[in-house]
């Protein structure tokens, strides 16, 4: 089994109900998602923001950062739930609350034979009972990477998103509902830059080891805080460490959401924890690239898990973005990579097939047409130490071989809250 390591945490305000803290960026706008992503100062990125339309919802959804449940007075998701609730597959939770929330499962007894396709006991993603698809794990054209990262959106993604966007390159973004809850317009921002968004949990616990009503609520709220900030309700989810068995697809699955794992591990997110470090992620990707380059994927494509979590996962990214450019053939978000061209509920925003994007359509609607063939290169960093960005969001510094490293601001260190209040360090997949 694959076990987290959390710090102790503490009980955490909503970004958006510190107004206290807004006087300090009162130099800027604040009120758009167009404003706030020329903001250029990391620090004055992670500066909470009152954002209204969250801010008059609160009450509305779980405490932020805690494993949600269902409020008692939100008659919509109550009756979606019971109208499921007795056809969810009678698996029990793994291991004993509150130290399986967080991935310890010590002293549970699980039959070798795997019954229930647990991802975190043997890496299982064909369901065992009917009705539930395979877990999209890898994709199937050839030479391609599926491209994506979890854990937003961060406080301080600017610097990333525009060497993405400098780079023409799409993604899948996996957000946390309250991370969108903390920074709003930086999950606005993943729209308009024509990013595919999928949900990644509430709280980012381990999923099996919830109730039934407790999965339901992070899937359900994660998805309803989406819409209300974005506009948006994906059907693409990924749980945190990967922790799911088919009690936990199929709540997914009646909420309408397709789960996607992974094949390959970066483990940037663990660098510096338990032995892992910056060079062991290295490592992970260059053997990644290498397999690239020998045919491993000649005949279907596959996916590595990699995260916006902090300055070190986006600067990996940014590090060996043009060595996977050059490795693979593509690099496509998820729904792409899967010819999925309705990502969301809503009908008035479309993702191009895997054949318009490799050809050079990149968006189809929700953002500004674009295409591959323009040749933008200003964000690129192979053989050179450039910065991204503009002054005081991010320097560079040299690295191994001729490629540099984007550093971004350390107050987005770790994905959201804890950036100002101090309340949390979490480590997260």
């Amino acid at each position: 089994m694959r076990l987290s390591s959390f710090f102790t945490t503490s009980s955490v305000s909503s970004a958006f109900l510190v107004a206290s803290f807004v006087s300090s960026a009162s130099a800027q706008d604040r009120t758009t998602e167009t404003a706030e992503a020329a903001i250029t100062n990391g620090t004055a990125e992670c500066v909470a923001y009152w954002y209204p339309p969250v801010s008059e919802a609160a009450y509305n959804f779980p405490t932020n950062w805690q494993p949600a449940s269902i409020l008692s007075n939100d008659t919509a998701a109550n009756a979606k739930y019971n109208s499921i609730s007795s056809q969810i597959p009678n698996i029990a939770p793994k291991g004993t609350q509150p130290a399986s929330l967080e991935g310890n499962f010590s002293g549970l007894s699980y039959s070798s034979s795997d019954p229930d396709c647990w991802w975190t006991y043997d890496q299982c993603t064909t369901p065992k009972v009917a009705g539930l698809k395979p877990d999209m794990a890898g994709v199937s054209e050839p030479d391609t990477l599926g491209y994506g990262f979890d854990d937003g959106p961060n406080c301080s993604h600017n610097a990333f998103y525009d060497y993405l966007q400098d780079n023409n390159q799409k993604a899948t973004m996996f957000y946390i509902g309250s991370n969108v809850m903390n920074w709003p317009l930086e999950a606005q921002r993943a729209l308009t830059d024509g990013h595919e968004i999928c949900v990644h949990t509430w709280s980012h616990r381990y999923m099996t080891s919830l109730t039934n009503e407790q999965a339901f609520a992070e899937l359900y709220y994660s998805m309803q805080m989406i819409k209300l900030v974005v506009g948006v309700t994906p059907t693409c989810w990924r749980p945190p460490f990967g922790d799911v068995d088919d009690r936990i697809r199929w709540i997914a699955n009646a909420l309408g959401l397709k789960t996607i794992i992974w094949q390959y591990d970066s483990n940037d997110w663990k660098a510096g924890i338990d032995g892992i470090t910056d060079q062991d992620v290295d490592d992970n990707y260059m053997n990644l690239i290498a397999r690239a380059q020998n045919g491993t994927f000649s005949t279907s494509g596959t996916i590595m898990l990699t995260h916006e979590l902090n300055n070190f996962t986006m600067s990996e990214a940014v590090k060996f973005y043009d060595q996977l450019k050059s490795a693979f053939k593509y690099l496509v978000p998820m729904g792409v990579a899967n010819n999925q061209t309705q990502p969301y509920v809503e009908t008035n925003y479309s993702l191009p097939t895997f054949e318009a994007y490799v050809s050079g359509t990149t968006v189809v609607t929700g953002g500004t047409p674009q295409s591959n063939s323009s040749g933008s290169t200003s964000g690129s960093t192979s053989g050179s130490t450039s910065s991204l960005g503009s002054s005081g969001n991010s320097t560079t510094k040299p690295s191994s071989g001729a490629v540099s490293q984007v550093v971004f601001s350390k107050a987005g260190a770790l994905a959201a809250t804890m950036a100002f209040l101090g309340g949390v360090t979490r480590v997260l997949a």
